[in-house]
């Protein structure tokens, strides 16, 4: 994992999607509601207790950070030709990124994934729906489509988190409020 300059963001004053908001406001507050309940999970744990693998395919709630960190690097910074820093996940290696060493620690991947998320906020902002990237594969792709990646996949590894958590300590609950 690269190195970091950021710390872990404030929780949000309010985790509510706007009701009547336009398209690109909607869709990044719902990516917001979502970034911050996977961060909720890992509140009160310890370091053994965030790096617990609790399912079979080793999932951990830091390796759900970490992985997140770099979709968003992927998806909305390598996607519009910006400054990247995903984890290579080569062919050899698909799930690289998932992966959490021992040598990581709990506040280098908060800071990485805090930095992730202001990386990619900044191309959010600038960016109008309409414009035009490409994929990790190499077909062209509007912010809009880019903005629904990232939310579906904030939102399922936020729910994965809750459950994660539910075996750790039994905490439930989908968000904050």
């Amino acid at each position: 994992m690269p190195a970091t300059t950021s710390q872990p963001p404030a929780p949000a004053a309010s985790s509510r999607v706007p009701l009547t908001a336009g398209e690109k406001k909607t869709l990044t507050a719902s990516l917001d509601r979502h970034r911050d309940a996977l961060l909720w999970k890992l509140e009160d744990l310890d370091d053994e207790q965030v790096r617990r693998p609790v399912l079979p395919s080793g999932l951990s709630l830091l390796s759900l950070v970490k992985h997140l960190a770099s979709v968003e690097y992927r998806w909305c910074c390598a996607a519009f030709g910006r400054p990247s820093r995903e984890v290579p996940t080569p062919p050899e290696d698909p799930h690289a990124d998932w992966r959490v060493h021992p040598w990581e620690t709990r506040e280098g991947v908060l800071a990485y994934y805090a930095d992730a998320r202001r990386d990619a906020d900044a191309v959010l902002a600038e960016l109008k729906v309409t414009d035009r990237g490409t994929t990790p594969g190499g077909e062209p792709v509007t912010l809009r489509r880019v903005l629904v990646q990232v939310v579906e996949e904030a939102a399922r590894h936020a729910g994965r988190a809750d459950v994660v958590r539910e075996l750790i300590d039994g905490r439930t609950g989908e968000h904050r409020d």
